[in-house]
């Protein structure tokens, strides 16, 4: 008989604790982005389509970091790799007290690079560092687990800025002095958290991907000499993942103004239905964590990656708040995509799968291009361009279908 695996060993729980914070706080960062999008459209009059450059500023940083962070990793560990990822995310926030002064929307962008830098480092070292805290049996489990506490950040992120950035504009304080203030107190807090993780001890870890069970009960051990691109699941994964993260940049650079010009909310309500969006994608991630007891994990990503293509169907038609129902609702389904996207990529990489993590991390440059490429048609019907998303959705459900069939083609 074969006893159920454990979520985690009980000498992990102090580090697990901490490195779910870490989810929590790239939450914050990444949708505190999108409603920085709508206020620079307001403050620094830029259109739609230049605004989803904030975005390029974001999920661009993914692209340039995500090996370098995983050499970093590589070499110096994951407790250093943590560190560096702190240290770029609080001198990216400072950075905003120069650019807010300069009023410039280039500065600002630069800032938001740094400070993506630092998010791309947590990811890339967070992920392999959680699955590697326990039984790769449960590894969906423990990132789908931690992935909830993003959900929890991407509440506050929403919540945070709309009440000291979008609240302000609306008291007619057009100007970038709270974005400021803001800012600087995060670069703060991170500084503080930084210090308090080096004080931390890290337990000796042993990979457990270098040979256990697949998550289909299977006995599989990587074959000797695979070269890391010869995993076919690995590869579908960095591509599944370039569209995932496609999908949520644009879904979430104009959810605000979705709320404001469909349903004629203002800025700060909308941003408020944002931050329940997000809600409902930490309660999604929780489903999901439970239901993969039952589902493997692939067919419940598929199954999401379906229920999305008709959300974003409804979005599109503008049906009042039928649609804006279904735009909340996206992000419950999109709860599971990235953490079980890359777990099911990392699946049996065996000594590949630091390396692995890097190149996963480095698809979320997918973001990077969908929101300006939204932008052009949002600029005339906002609506409309959430037909764009249906292309990720699809690549997804391809991904997540024919996974079982693409392991064993290793």
């Amino acid at each position: 008989m074969h006893s159920q695996p454990k979520f985690t060993e009980l000498q992990y729980y102090i580090v697990l604790a901490f490195v779910t914070l870490l989810f929590l706080l790239w939450g914050v960062a990444m949708t505190m982005g999108d409603v920085l999008n709508k206020h620079f459209q307001n403050v620094l009059h830029i259109s739609k389509s230049s605004s989803g450059l904030v975005q390029l500023s974001i999920f661009g940083a993914y692209g340039v970091m995500g090996i370098p962070a995983g050499l970093f990793m590589k070499r110096f560990g994951y407790k250093r790799g943590v560190q560096l990822g702190l240290l770029l995310y609080a001198c990216g926030a400072f950075l905003f007290a120069p650019a807010a002064n300069a009023q410039s929307f280039g500065y600002f962008r630069l800032a938001l690079f740094v400070l993506a830098c630092g998010l791309a480092t947590l990811e890339t070292v967070a992920h392999p560092f959680v699955a590697s805290l326990g039984d790769q049996r449960t590894s969906d489990q423990r990132l789908n687990f931690a992935q909830a506490f993003n959900g929890v950040g991407g509440i506050i992120g929403p919540l945070l800025g709309s009440f000291f950035i979008l609240r302000a504009e609306a008291g007619h304080t057009n100007d970038l002095v709270s974005v400021k203030q803001l800012y600087v107190a995060i670069g703060i807090v991170i500084s503080i958290i930084g210090v308090l993780f080096s004080l931390i001890k890290v337990p000796q870890l042993t990979d457990p991907h270098v040979s256990t069970v697949d998550g289909y009960s299977t006995a599989e051990v990587p074959k000797a000499g695979t070269k890391l691109f010869h995993n076919r699941h690995f590869v579908f994964a960095i591509v599944a993942q370039f569209f995932n993260v496609a999908a949520q940049g644009g879904t979430w650079a104009y959810f605000i103004n979705y709320g404001h010009e469909v349903l004629h909310l203002s800025d700060a309500m909308a941003a408020n239905y944002f931050a329940f969006s997000i809600f409902l994608m930490m309660i999604g991630r929780f489903t999901g964590t439970f239901l993969m007891r039952y589902i493997a994990p692939a067919r419940l990503l598929a199954i999401f990656a379906a229920c999305n293509i008709i959300m974003c169907v409804v979005v599109s038609q503008a049906l009042g708040w039928v649609s804006f129902g279904a735009l909340i609702m996206i992000n419950f389904f999109f709860s599971i995509m990235f953490p079980t996207i890359f777990s099911l990529g990392l699946k049996n990489l065996g000594q590949h799968t630091q390396q692995g993590a890097s190149f996963i991390v480095m698809g979320v440059v997918g973001g990077a291009f969908f929101p300006p490429l939204m932008g052009l048609i949002a600029n005339k019907n906002v609506a409309l361009s959430y037909l764009l998303p249906i292309v990720c959705y699809a690549v997804i459900f391809v991904f997540a279908y024919n996974y079982k069939r693409l392991r064993s083609k290793a």
